[in-house]
């Protein structure tokens, strides 16, 4: 069975967001941008919100972004490359390829996705991330912790939910 990863980005204080909301505080130098390229690359399918998918289609949608580096040109040709499916109630359509919109969340339809994966899914979106923690269905955290105190919103972890976790590696 494929492994459900979850990826952020997160303040020392464990938010994902700073306190106007925006997700532009953690610009990763060209060591983290590789390594977090490497991390997509690894996986078939993403499972985002619809914040996050916002955020991310311009990976896509955009081809400006991946003409102002290799290192960017092979985030976004990583991107590209995976199915997508984005949960979101709100959201009336997908602007991107190889991507699917869903309504709701459903705990065994990702589980049954898993199971028949020839590799890994990623879970971006920390509300999204929460409910896949809360229904056991999350196998690793890969979290990039930033030295920065935002006091901001979101937090990167469900704060309701308690979940065994065992470090496996920092870098």
């Amino acid at each position: 069975m494929a492994k459900l990863i979850y990826a952020s980005n997160m303040s020392l204080d464990g938010w994902t967001e700073d306190e106007r909301g925006a997700l532009d505080w953690a610009p990763p130098d060209d060591e983290v941008f590789a390594f977090i390229t490497d991390l997509m690359r690894s996986a078939g399918t993403y499972l985002y919100g619809r914040r996050m998918y916002d955020a991310m289609a311009v990976w896509e949608t955009d081809p400006a972004l991946a003409e102002q580096s290799d290192l960017r040109g092979d985030f976004a040709n990583a991107w590209q490359a995976a199915d997508k499916v984005v949960y979101s109630t709100t959201l009336a359509a997908v602007s991107t390829a190889n991507t699917r919109l869903e309504r709701h969340f459903d705990p065994g339809a990702v589980h049954d996705m898993k199971a028949a994966a020839s590799s890994d899914l990623l879970v971006g979106g920390p509300n999204l991330a929460a409910q896949a923690v809360k229904a056991g269905l999350v196998d690793e955290c890969q979290l990039f912790i930033w030295p920065v105190v935002l006091g901001g919103r979101k937090p990167a972890l469900p704060t309701d939910t308690r979940a065994e976790l065992e470090l496996v590696d920092e870098r």
